[in-house]
């Protein structure tokens, strides 16, 4: 997906910004060529300013959104999750987080899982950052409960973990 994306927005880096943003929020465009989520509406403003671009440059992407029916297709259906490694702490939850040597590698999510499930702890969510969209990708899981030091020592082990960081 990201490389069709890519493709179309490769002689235009300030709206490639904007792509980057609608993807990493989960923000959708309607046919008006609104960003929202949901039914809420996003001013294109408040887009350009966390950016740093002009407004008319999320204008122009919505519009070349809304007239390319394959983006117009990712854009329709995108979604934002609720992600709660901030407050899973305040819910009594733990938080693990995975930085890998090699983000792209396959397998590190099953093998993380499988460890934390051979410790009995469950997995309440897990969110891969997708080395496409995020400089620096990390796997986070959010588990019931604290996470144990024999835990930890167990994912340090796991061949493409680079480091493990909880809280």
């Amino acid at each position: 997906m990201w490389s069709v994306i890519q493709e179309k927005f490769k002689s235009h880096p300030a709206q490639e910004k904007v792509i980057r943003l609608l993807l990493e929020r989960g923000f959708q465009i309607n046919d008006k060529g609104r960003v929202v989520s949901g039914n809420i509406e996003i001013p294109h403003t408040q887009i350009a300013n966390e950016i740093g671009v002009d407004r008319r440059v999320v204008d122009a992407t919505c519009e070349t959104i809304l007239n390319d029916a394959q983006l117009m297709q990712i854009f329709r259906n995108v979604r934002t999750i609720p992600f709660l490694r901030d407050v899973a702490p305040y819910l009594g939850l733990g938080v693990i987080i995975i930085l890998p040597d090699n983000a792209a590698r396959k397998g590190l999510l099953g093998a993380v899982a499988t460890a934390v499930a051979e410790h009995g702890v469950v997995i309440r969510q897990a969110v891969s950052d997708d080395p496409y969209l995020t400089e620096n990708p990390m796997l986070t899981i959010i588990i019931e409960g604290r996470v144990s030091g024999e835990l930890v020592n167990t994912l340090t082990r796991i061949k493409g973990v680079k480091s493990v960081t909880v809280y």
